[in-house]
């Protein structure tokens, strides 16, 4: 389904054309009351609904949304996840489109946003909304975070950015963000490496560039990929058991995040279990459960390290690495590297 909202004859030409792609969400949700913000349905409205509620896009740029989806980010599949990333290539790969703006829920939003990060082959912009509040709630903010993504991938200087996450009047890298919080507005941060840019007003400003590699100099093309190497996380606790490991050899994994406590740090179970899934060919990454912070090397530890990535995006730049190789040393340094 694909909708198009031009702008006036005459000022349309003057604009960029942004492409809206939905895929669900709370943004798209909608609940009995309107004091309601949980128990709604995610992924109610199409993009139709979700475009008509904000005309004032129009003033930015010439708008068309396609629906491509429309599952709460819970239900997010590395199908739609290809879906997505060929569909993003194919229109920015086109003239006539100026950037693209997705709209998707907040759950696994640290997690599509680096996918994209990591096989988009263009410097157009790439920017991810969301919202906190479903569509029919009073102060709902997923209109003013369409306003504002939409501003942010029709400014001049977005550009070659990577994919970029806009909520609350912050523009965040798909690198860094994450969500910190279950319920509030300002729930997605960057603890330590901080916020590209701002919204304030009808003005984007640009404070940081990213220096990890990303979109156009990337090495992972999912061309023709259909299918990713199935990766799992294990989360590191106290007394955590030796057979979720075996369960994970059993189901033919590729590869292994362990979310690790503290700096990454293995218990003796996990250490028996890492190792042999290790034995079993299979690549294990330590990332760490605190939410921010560098894993760094430790010959004393068992697999590789996930710098600075948490264990969903560890989870994601694994699943491409291992569509690429298996050689340890190539795959540390994408950890490194992205």
């Amino acid at each position: 389904m694909v909708v198009c909202f031009s702008a006036l004859a005459g000022a349309a030409e003057k604009l960029p054309h942004i492409v809206i792609l939905a895929t669900g969400g709370t943004i798209a949700g909608s609940a009995a009351a309107n004091t309601q913000t949980t128990g709604y349905k995610a992924g109610a409205l199409g993009i139709d609904t979700l475009i008509n509620a904000v005309p004032e896009l129009k003033t930015l740029a010439t708008i068309s949304g396609e629906q491509v989806a429309n599952i709460g980010s819970e239900n997010m599949t590395s199908d739609v996840l290809l879906t997505l990333s060929h569909r993003v290539n194919a229109l920015l790969a086109r003239d006539d489109v100026d950037g693209v703006v997705i709209t998707h829920g907040t759950d696994t939003l640290d997690e599509s946003p680096y996918f994209l990060q990591l096989t988009v082959k263009s410097d157009k912009p790439v920017v991810f909304v969301a919202a906190m509040r479903p569509a029919t709630a009073i102060s709902a903010d997923g209109p003013m975070n369409l306003y504002g993504g939409v501003k942010v991938a029709a400014d001049k200087n977005a550009r070659g950015r990577g994919v970029m996450v806009v909520l609350n009047d912050r523009i965040g890298s798909a690198r860094f963000i994450s969500k910190t919080n279950a319920s509030t507005l300002d729930t997605f941060k960057a603890p330590e490496e901080g916020y590209l840019g701002t919204i304030v007003g009808d003005r984007v400003y640009f404070n940081n560039r990213l220096d990890k590699i990303h979109t156009t100099r990337s090495v992972f093309d999912i061309t023709g990929v259909k299918t990713l190497p199935r990766v799992d996380i294990i989360y590191g606790y106290q007394d955590d058991p030796e057979y979720m490991y075996d369960a994970a050899i059993a189901h033919d994994v590729k590869g292994i995040v362990y979310a690790g406590m503290g700096a990454g740090s293995v218990s003796k179970r996990s250490d028996a279990g890492i190792r042999k899934a290790l034995n079993q060919g299979i690549v294990v990454v330590r990332s760490t459960r605190t939410g921010s912070g560098v894993v760094p090397p430790d010959a004393s530890q068992p697999g590789l390290v996930s710098d600075s990535l948490n264990p969903a995006k560890s989870r994601i730049l694994l699943m491409l690495a291992l569509s690429k190789t298996h050689n340890a040393d190539v795959i540390q340094d994408y950890f490194h590297s992205y």
